[in-house]
């Protein structure tokens, strides 16, 4: 999920599934769209690979924060788009708050 240093790869698998419910917010979208904004976001810092993508997308699928739907790519193509629900917005706020206690907690140890 990172390309240059591996061991905050572990960090940032935690971070997935809040980051792929904070893409969606912006709209529906299938798969390869999902991680293409997360990368863009990043600033090119995060790669998300399939093989952690699809799995955390069925997972928030199976908690009912997204749901899905099948429809056409811009490249024309059949695709799975996935869709934020209402639930999933509330666990996007949840998540978001605990993500910026985490890092203010972490921010105070560190800048003793």
């Amino acid at each position: 999920m990172h390309k240059e240093n591996q061991p905050q790869n572990e960090m940032l698998k935690g971070t997935l599934d809040m980051m792929i419910l904070r893409t969606l917010v912006g709209g529906d979208a299938h798969g390869h769209t999902v991680a293409k904004v997360i990368e863009h976001t990043s600033e090119d810092l995060l790669e998300v690979e399939q093989g952690s993508l699809y799995p955390a997308l069925h997972r928030l699928e199976d908690r009912r924060w997204v749901s899905s739907y099948w429809g056409v790519s811009e490249n024309n193509r059949k695709a799975k788009f996935y869709r934020l629900t209402a639930e999933g917005r509330k666990q996007l706020v949840r998540e978001t708050s605990r993500w910026r206690r985490m890092t203010r907690a972490i921010g105070l140890v560190i800048d003793r």
